[in-house]
């Protein structure tokens, strides 16, 4: 049974993974149409494509979203994956050629893994090849390989992070999320079980911070059809949930961003879509920091 993102049909995720240099790439491909958008709650994200999907903006449909280690170095990544979508033959239509649309975002992961390696453009084409329907595999896997948690109390409480999804119901539509979670804070399940050692009650973080950047990434994915808005209603519950598992969360030390794609052709009403991105964002946390430390 299928109970991660790649549930949702038609979306599909593959990986680059170093586990000797604790960096990677996952891409998440869209099928079409859909309607995508994301928001950032961090302090510090580094993201590319990211304004095109705020309101307003006129090109609503991506063909994938690119979360990578590497911090900005990574953003290369994206170039591979664009390029391999323009070999397919997909890509927002101009008139003259398809443009792939492929909004990505980062997560500082140079240290404690090797920081001259980086995701480029040739491991992001190896991951977009490697995206299937099969079911995401948590842990230090793709972009969560060098991905850790649990530094806001200092360098001895760092523990690993990972890469984790999950899927849950919706009336008749369905939610999955994937997360990279790479958190300053440390990691709660939504029952408040405490799965990085650290208190309930946040303090004063330790001095280490302030030289690291952190970022959790998340992809909400539903077979619900939701306008532009409607489905920035179900991202901002998603965010939530990294501030019920990630405490602190959404400090000037994280990029914390959430990306969410709609690709129909179900109907479910907008809260319980939210609520379900909601359990379904704690619970991949939760898998992927269980399966890193395990």
């Amino acid at each position: 049974m299928n109970d991660t993102i790649t549930a949702i049909e038609g979306i599909r995720v593959g990986h680059w993974s170093d586990p000797r240099a604790a960096t990677g790439c996952t891409v998440v491909v869209l099928p079409e149409p859909n309607v995508s958008t994301a928001e950032a709650r961090g302090g510090a994200p580094g993201t590319r494509e990211f304004a095109l999907l705020q309101p307003g903006m006129r090109v609503e449909q991506v063909q994938a979203f690119l979360l990578t280690g590497g911090s900005a170095f990574g953003l290369a990544a994206a170039d591979g994956v664009v390029r391999a979508l323009a070999a397919d033959g997909r890509g927002h239509d101009t008139g003259v050629v398809r443009v792939p649309i492929v909004p990505a975002a980062v997560i500082f992961d140079l240290f404690p893994g090797d920081p001259e390696v980086r995701p480029g453009p040739s491991e992001g084409e190896e991951a977009y090849r490697a995206a299937s329907s099969e079911p995401v595999v948590s842990g230090l896997v793709g972009a969560g390989t060098g991905a850790t948690v649990a530094k806001w109390r200092g360098f001895e409480h760092m523990r690993p992070g990972g890469l984790g999804s999950a899927l849950r119901d919706a009336g008749s539509a369905s939610v999955g999320a994937i997360a990279v979670v790479n958190a300053v804070g440390d990691v709660f399940t939504l029952e408040g079980e405490s799965l990085t050692g650290g208190h309930h009650e946040t303090g004063p973080p330790s001095l280490f911070v302030e030289a690291m950047s952190n970022t959790t990434l998340v992809v909400i994915g539903t077979d619900a059809v939701l306008s532009r808005s409607e489905l920035s209603r179900v991202v901002i519950r998603s965010h939530d949930a990294l501030a019920v598992c990630l405490r602190p969360a959404h400090t000037r030390f994280d990029g914390d961003v959430v990306f969410g794609a709609s690709v129909g052709p179900k109907t479910a009403d907008v809260e319980t879509l939210a609520e379900a991105a909601f359990v379904a964002t704690a619970r991949a946390i939760e898998r992927a920091v269980r399966a890193s430390s395990g």
